[in-house]
């Protein structure tokens, strides 16, 4: 009788591994294997260990107990180098290149092909960087600089660079975060071309839409164990969340019923030559409004317009009946318009500052007297935000770069809504962080709208949007293009208006 052939053995495995930081338990005996031409997704909120799994497998760190195999052998990695070599490389969210390099000397930094004489060979190097793109179906010159390239060309550089070191494995670490969804289709168009040649893929991600879309098994990890490993097949994206936070799916948008009071934000005619035209809106106190629309339709410029961090042409903006100047972000403060930006880490935070310095900025005034801040008041501060925000940190001194995203998300809102504003504009309040985080926030807006806050939100996550929302504006090509009550809001009918077919059907 014939016995059934086995299948493919893992390039690369945990088995049983535990890892341990002084009391915390990052990994609790977890076990995890990685197929040639299988991506692998790795799901689980900010500390469910998925960082410290990443760094074990890149030999950043050894595991206290448990064993790495590679080809089936055990394998013992004593530094990021050794699984180098063993084929195994990691893309981050933010790449780092060196800027002032060519992408072709990013790629072979440090091991360059030598001509006789010891010298470079520099049309080596280049040639062997446009193979690398070819064989990726991109079209980078290996002679332009890194510095400019956009985020998406620049993993596609430092994937490039992992398969000038035959890499086996890819990790990748929140490669789409920062991504539009045209510059993710071309990043998937690439996996999918490794794959097929045989590389082995783990993949990370808090949207979970990508995940169903590339992944054929995911590991789920919780407070550092493993809940599930399996394909993905036959999986919903409820079943995820429920395994990585331990709730249903409908829990993640927890809005609340509230009482519209008067308009606190005013909009008439706003307009930035080539960017927006003629942007009238309002948002009463108790709403949620939503300002939607695909990349690039100038959804962050209204906001950033509105705010004074850019001038506007022409336009007015009034907050609770009073006409702000153009131009001017402290005005807008004065007022209360309160705005948490798109990049929480380059616009938000100071990431080398400590966690109470941070929250305490936007309130020197009060903190201080005679130019000094007074410690224990930026302190006492910061202490009752973190606890109404539920922050998780070790102390309050501690820089805010130590913090999760999601954490550092909450200290942002805790530094504007300290300036007890009447409207609260958030570009992307989600973006790059967990699902138990993002339940978190959605409470949050919502308890603030319920209170009375005016709450203008920009998101480009969809199912956000239908869930929060009172109302729907929907930008396309820098101008209004629909409002859609929360009852009449579907992804079709906000689809339809982001992408013009609402106007052209309606013409």
């Amino acid at each position: 009788m014939n016995q059934p052939s086995p299948g493919p053995a893992p390039v690369l495995a945990l088995k049983d591994v535990s890892k341990s930081f002084g009391a915390v338990r990052a990994l609790r005996d977890v076990s995890l294997s990685l197929f040639p031409g299988e991506a692998h997704a790795l799901a689980g909120e900010n500390g469910a260990g998925k960082s410290t799994l990443i760094k074990t497998l890149a030999g950043v760190h050894r595991p206290d107990s448990g064993e790495l195999l590679l080809d089936g052998g055990p394998i013992v990695f004593h530094g990021p180098a050794d699984a180098r070599d063993a084929g195994i490389a990691v893309i981050y969210q933010e790449p780092t290149l060196f800027p002032d390099l060519s992408i072709a000397e990013n790629i072979f930094m440090g091991r360059q092909p030598r001509r006789s004489l010891g010298r470079i060979d520099h049309r080596a190097v280049r040639e062997t960087t446009a193979a690398l793109m070819r064989r990726l179906g991109v079209a980078l010159d290996p002679d332009r600089p890194a510095r400019g390239l956009s985020i998406a060309d620049q993993q596609i550089v430092e994937i490039a660079k992992a398969l000038s070191f035959e890499a086996r494995v890819l990790i990748m670490d929140e490669p789409t975060a920062a991504l539009t969804g045209s510059e993710t289709a071309r990043l998937f168009s690439v996996v999918r071309t490794l794959l097929a040649e045989g590389a082995a893929v783990l993949f990370i991600s808090h949207r979970l839409t990508e995940i169903f879309d590339l992944c054929q098994r995911v590991t789920t990890l919780r407070d550092g164990r493993l809940i599930s490993s399996g394909p993905l097949a036959g999986l919903t994206e409820d079943d995820l969340v429920r395994g990585m936070v331990g709730r249903e799916l409908g829990e993640l948008y927890p809005k609340q019923r509230a009482a519209l009071g008067e308009t606190a934000l005013s909009v008439r005619r706003l307009t930035r030559e080539g960017v927006f035209r003629d942007i009238s809106f309002e948002v009463r106190r108790g709403e949620i409004v939503a300002l939607a629309g695909l990349v690039g339709a100038g959804r962050s410029e209204v906001a950033q317009a509105v705010f004074g961090v850019d001038r506007a042409d022409a336009g007015e903006v009034r907050v609770n009946g009073r006409a702000l100047p153009a131009g001017s972000p402290t005005a807008a403060m004065d007022a209360g318009l309160a705005l948490v930006p798109e990049d929480r880490r380059l616009r938000g935070l100071v990431m080398e500052m400590s966690i109470e310095r941070n929250v305490g900025l936007t309130g020197l005034g009060r903190l201080g007297r005679a130019g000094l801040v007074r410690r224990a008041l930026e302190h006492r501060r910061a202490a009752d935000w973190a606890v109404r925000l539920r922050l998780t940190y070790n102390r309050l001194a501690d820089p805010v770069g130590v913090l999760s995203g999601g954490n550092q998300q909450k200290v942002v809102l805790a530094k504007w809504l300290a300036t007890e504003p009447a409207v609260l504009i958030v570009d992307e309040p989600t973006r790059g962080i967990d699902v138990g985080t993002k339940a978190e926030v959605h409470r949050l807006l919502s308890t603030l709208a319920a209170e009375g806050l005016a709450v203008l939100m920009i998101s480009s996550d969809l199912p956000e949007v239908l869930g929060m929302a009172d109302r729907v504006l929907v930008m396309h090509e820098g101008r209004l293009a629909a409002e859609i009550p929360r009852a009449e809001a579907t992804e079709e009918t906000v689809m339809a208006a982001a992408t013009g077919r609402a106007e052209r059907a309606a013409a």
